[in-house]
């Protein structure tokens, strides 16, 4: 089964984040915030696979990506401002790369339409030191509905608590929808299930994402300790926990299913001795009756041949009788 990681947060100014930096990372550029004459410069980053911005029909103004984001920090005045809204995506592996950008375009798209805004797509590519399956996307949207001549109202489906729960849920599954239907449309097999272990009945600890900080932190401890590398971050320490537990639990299964198998065996086995046996049974039971009735046969074809010999033997004494009588009568006339 292909990963399905899904993620949504927002880009706050309550934790010191911009949109403009949040943008310049993602996609490897450089972007100037206006707000604050901060310049941030990523041109040098590799592993972008590709980027794109999708706009609502007669927004083009909103696919230049500075002036995207420097509207997107100007619109909001509090200093605890959600500025933008990240969906972190993980790409089935299975697919090739135009494949991808195609998957994660209309994911894009059915989000554009959805609330009305922006979105800013950077596809990455697996780490050179981490798992080489791991292709994801940053998908950063705008907070605000964007119009033909600036941006609107707030959206505020994925900030409501009433609301915010199931919306997360729905775009969970359509993005699983449109993983799956991409792995049949290029003739994979595999397949992501947006449920969670537990929905599915499945006895596995799930993993959490780590995030950029805490990524990094880990990088540089496994550089710094080597073989010996023990993690560092509440995070890795949660998903080395969780690993450990799982690989007791596929341990567990492994032996299990190892017993189950011998136990098939072993009654396999079992039936195919009472088969034989039944068999067998049957096999002396019929060459017992097949015995007794040749047995009878030949009794009854005796008793026949001697019936037989004594019919003879009666009809001779009865012809000799006759015989005698008329030898008899043949005397007596001729005195």
């Amino acid at each position: 089964m292909a990963i399905c990681h899904f993620d949504v947060k927002a880009v706050s100014r309550a934790t010191g984040r911009s949109a403009v930096a949040a943008a310049a990372y993602r996609t490897g550029e450089t972007l100037t915030n206006d707000r604050d004459g901060v310049t941030h410069d990523y041109a040098k980053r590799t592993g972008v696979d590709g980027k794109f911005v999708v706009v609502p029909s007669g927004c083009e103004w909103a696919a230049d990506r500075s002036k995207l984001w420097n509207a997107a920090e100007a619109a909001e005045r509090r200093k605890d401002a959600k500025v933008a809204r990240e969906y972190v995506v993980a790409i089935p592996h299975e697919l090739d790369a135009p494949a991808r950008e195609a998957l994660v375009r209309g994911f894009a798209e059915s989000i554009v339409e959805r609330f009305g805004v922006a979105a800013d797509v950077a596809l990455h590519a697996p780490g050179k030191d981490g798992d080489q399956r791991n292709h994801h996307a940053h998908i950063l949207t705008t907070t605000r509905v964007v119009e033909p001549d600036g941006l609107g109202a707030k959206t505020r489906q994925l900030d409501v608590a009433s609301t915010a729960a199931a919306e997360v849920s729905s775009l969970r599954e359509l993005w699983a929808m449109q993983c799956n239907e991409a792995l049949e449309k290029n003739h994979q097999k595999a397949r992501v299930e947006p449920r969670s272990y537990a929905a599915q009945g499945i006895d596995r600890v799930p993993g959490v994402h780590l995030g950029p900080e805490a990524t990094a932190i880990e990088r540089r401890e496994q550089k710094a300790q080597g073989q010996n590398y023990k993690p560092r971050t509440f995070k890795a320490k949660q998903n080395a926990a969780a690993a450990e537990r799982n690989a007791v639990i596929d341990a567990a299964k492994k032996l299990i299913d190892a017993a189950e198998q011998a136990i098939t065996r072993a009654t396999s086995a079992a039936k195919e001795v009472v088969d034989w046996f039944s068999s067998l049974a049957q096999s002396v039971g019929s060459a017992t009756i097949e015995k007794e009735q040749a047995e009878k046969e030949a009794r009854e074809r005796q008793r026949a041949q001697e019936k037989a010999k004594e019919d003879e033997a009666y009809k001779k004494r009865l012809q000799d009788v006759a015989q005698r009588r008329e030898q008899r009568k043949v005397r007596g006339r001729g005195h």
